[in-house]
């Protein structure tokens, strides 16, 4: 019988750098879409409270103990890196782990890097720490979050996962060599 091997979404491509900014890969982690059933919405608040997160505000996301939920639009959620405890008969949820490439962009000239392939505000004023847009990163769609003062998690399809690196190492370079120009 064969045996299949497992690979993260980013297998062979990252870590990149370029210009002071680096591109890579969160660790595997379980990825659980979370749709509070009508009805239901403050249950599964207060179930998601009982593992030490809550139901995020519109473009928000609350991280506590290594886990964080984004809230992905109206009515849904992604619950990133905990069980969905508690929430049985109160939200339909669906396992997403597979589905995703996770990626994390920091640095000082991160903000600028995304610029060239997403349109939002990213400035810190506009889209504080926590935050959270999904939106196109040039022709695909994301889930954006601000993970720091100088860092974003990049949530692509994992189908997209070698194109998304590709574009943003491109954007890296541009920037590093306008940088570098002077």
């Amino acid at each position: 019988m064969p045996s299949l091997i497992s690979k993260s979404p980013c297998e062979d491509l990252l870590p990149v750098e370029a210009g002071g900014v680096k591109l890579s890969e969160y660790p595997v982690d379980r990825v659980s879409s979370v749709a509070p059933f009508a009805g239901k919405e403050r249950a599964s608040g207060a179930a998601l409270k009982a593992i030490g997160l809550g139901w995020p505000k519109p473009g928000q996301s609350i991280s506590a103990n290594g886990a964080r939920i984004l809230w992905t639009g109206r009515g849904q959620a992604f619950l990133v890196g905990a069980e969905p405890a508690g929430l049985d008969g109160l939200a339909a949820i669906t396992d997403q782990s597979d589905g995703w490439a996770r990626l994390r962009l920091a640095g000082s000239g991160a903000e600028t890097v995304l610029a060239r392939l997403v349109a939002l505000d990213l400035r810190p004023g506009a889209f504080p720490e926590g935050s959270v847009a999904r939106t196109g990163l040039g022709h695909m769609m994301m889930i954006l979050r601000r993970d720091g003062a100088d860092a974003f998690e990049i949530m692509v399809f994992r189908s997209m996962a070698a194109f998304a690196v590709r574009e943003l190492h491109h954007a890296m370079t541009a920037c590093a060599a306008r940088v570098a120009a002077g």
